[in-house]
């Protein structure tokens, strides 16, 4: 038997400083899923910043 797949959804990671969505990864929809906070490069901060999931 073929195995299920398990619930992902795409979400965006946005740039806490110039709130631009610059990543698009999938995320489990799990309860009680934590939010993710990474530290990304950001084209328009020309840095790495703190990046936050945002859903459409």
């Amino acid at each position: 038997m073929a195995k299920k797949k398990s619930k992902r959804e795409y979400v965006w990671l946005e740039c806490k400083q110039c709130a631009h969505r610059n990543y698009r990864t999938s995320v489990s929809v799990a309860e009680g899923t934590p939010k993710i906070e990474l530290k990304k490069f950001c084209k328009n901060e020309r840095k790495h910043t703190v990046h936050k999931i945002r859903r459409k």
